[in-house]
């Protein structure tokens, strides 16, 4: 039986995304986590307490090109992925999905979660820029903040 908190984020991606229903979207599956993890360790990370996780964040590097196809809506967020090369040189890092159980909203999980993500990613990769693709006002807020904590431009998908 899966953890309790697991349960929770897991029905709360899949209610928010759909990605399940829309194959344009990143569907995290075995799969693609282990294909998330040879692009680069910290792309997925997690805060957890004993009954699971209580925060997520998906972050994905990748190169400015495929960066600046995703942002133009010339590709899709899956052509992100399957077109980002393994092992690669990135210098663009996506900014995919934050994901934090309700009762602990509002508390830095998720900032703090991308930040160290970010910082990992960039010991091996010279990072110029954050790209993001906003489902709602409180991602858009997230990836604002991050990118100006971290001193990156910030490009979007929906803006």
């Amino acid at each position: 039986m899966l953890e309790d908190n697991l349960e929770r984020m897991i029905k709360l991606a899949e209610e928010f995304f759909d990605a399940k229903n829309d194959p344009l979207q990143i569907s995290v599956g075995e799969k693609t986590r282990r294909q998330l993890k040879r692009i680069h360790p910290s792309t997925m990370t997690e805060i957890r307490n004993k009954k699971g996780p209580i925060a997520w964040i998906l972050v994905m590097p990748t190169t400015t090109a495929l960066m600046d196809q995703f942002v133009a809506r010339k590709i899709h967020e899956q052509d992100l992925l399957d077109k980002t090369p393994v092992p690669g040189t990135y210098n663009a890092l996506y900014l995919c999905s934050a994901l934090v159980l309700p009762e602990f909203r509002g508390k830095g999980y998720a900032k703090r979660l991308a930040l160290k993500a970010i910082r990992s990613v960039r010991k091996q990769h010279r990072i110029r820029y954050l790209f993001y693709w906003a489902f709602s006002a409180e991602g858009r807020k997230l990836a604002r903040s991050v990118a100006s904590e971290i001193r990156l431009p910030l490009l979007s998908r929906n803006e």
